[in-house]
């Protein structure tokens, strides 16, 4: 049986559907026979994308269009359900073809974003084979052995990684929450230095996958016919309501997404005693998560100062207009690489300027996923 051919440029969910603002496009789209794409280059290292199928997967090959990434060869990899696809990507049909350990024979960099699960069985035969893997799980983060990478923020982490070398590797992609929050924080502790950091975050439906986004409109579009909604994804209505991360809870009462900001923050920062602590809530936005960032420094820093940091700090602009009331909202940062910060405000419950409070929306498959990770692999060549 045919399967129909399937194109990274138009996935109605993937994209926000009709709620998304129209994604920002670096490149030509012109289909034309005698285009010739820069990013397709004999000198580029080989690239694979494992769980290619997927929100991030598919976001990878968008990314990887958009800045020209440059590749000498390319292999999709998905489950075993997916293999035989066709993929259309910068003008040629690819095959999606099954992951197995036999998968990263010549491959130089890796992008794995299929599950932890699968990270912690397939990422280190890939490194054994001499792939450098991104991995976009939770597996390795927390290996004290394994590199966690913001390139804004901690580049160094990943000096010792060499394309080229022979030898295999693995690095990987903090949270999405962790980077949104420390893509804007990192510059302000840079300067003053962060004693305690309050994180609440606002996350969009993206963090749990392409089926919760499709199950987001779906329970929309039944909730105002008055219908049942649909909850295969999450065990609750999603649409018209906010509920606690559907993370496993721990013991000590946070979740694990709460946890991981604590932890990787510590990591990322390098610097164990950094006191962190976090609300991690769903909300029913398509792409795009927002978080409620209080700051509690060592040395005074004013919110003049602070927003004159962050307009000069890479991969972040500013929406701080309060005679307007216009700050960051992720329809604006949906399909954006920059996260957005405002409301950059001294924290009045703190004496001096030992205190402030900002908020920070960023695209969670973008700079959240994929970008981060293609950012991490462009840092290689």
């Amino acid at each position: 049986m045919n399967t129909p051919a399937l194109s990274v440029r138009h996935n109605h969910f993937l994209h926000g559907g009709a709620t998304a603002i129209p994604r920002p496009r670096s490149i030509a789209t012109s289909t034309s026979p005698f285009r010739v794409r820069m990013s397709l280059q004999e000198n580029g290292p080989s690239v694979a994308v494992v769980g290619v199928t997927g929100a991030v997967g598919q976001e990878f090959l968008s990314v990887l269009s958009d800045r020209e990434f440059p590749y000498r060869s390319l292999k999709l990899l998905a489950s075993k359900r997916s293999a035989g696809k066709s993929m259309k990507f910068e003008d040629r049909l690819y095959t999606v073809e099954e992951l197995t350990e036999d998968s990263f024979e010549g491959i130089d960099i890796a992008l794995f974003s299929a599950g932890g699960s699968i990270s912690k069985k397939f990422g280190p035969l890939a490194a054994q084979k001499g792939t450098i893997v991104v991995d976009n799980s939770s597996a390795f983060r927390m290996d004290e052995n394994v590199p966690l990478v913001i390139p804004e923020v901690n580049p160094e982490a990943m000096a010792h990684v060499k394309l080229g070398s022979g030898k295999g590797a693995l690095i990987a992609n903090p949270n999405c929450s962790t980077i949104i929050c420390l893509m804007a924080v990192t510059p302000l502790h840079r300067r003053a230095k962060v004693k305690r950091m309050v994180v609440s975050t606002y996350q969009a439906a993206s963090g749990a996958g392409a089926a919760a986004m499709e199950e987001l409109v779906q329970q929309t579009r039944e909730v105002l016919e008055g219908k049942e909604p649909t909850c295969n994804i999450f065990n609750q209505q999603y649409a018209f309501n906010l509920f606690s991360h559907n993370a496993p809870v721990q013991p000590n009462g946070y979740n694990e997404e709460e946890m991981k900001l604590v932890k990787e923050t510590r990591k990322i920062w390098n610097d164990m005693d950094v006191k962190v602590t976090a609300t991690c809530i769903r909300v029913p936005v398509m792409r795009a998560h927002a978080e409620s960032v209080n700051l509690q420094f060592e040395k005074p820093l004013d919110e003049d100062t602070a927003r004159d940091i962050l307009k000069n700090a890479p991969g972040i602009i500013i929406i701080d207009d309060r005679a307007s009331n216009r700050f960051p909202t992720p329809l604006e940062v949906s399909n954006k690489d920059d996260v957005a910060v405002g409301r950059v405000r001294r924290d009045v419950s703190q004496d001096g300027d030992y205190g402030l409070d900002i908020f920070v929306c960023g695209d969670q498959i973008r700079k959240g996923a994929a970008l981060n990770a293609i950012q991490i692999a462009e840092m290689l060549l």
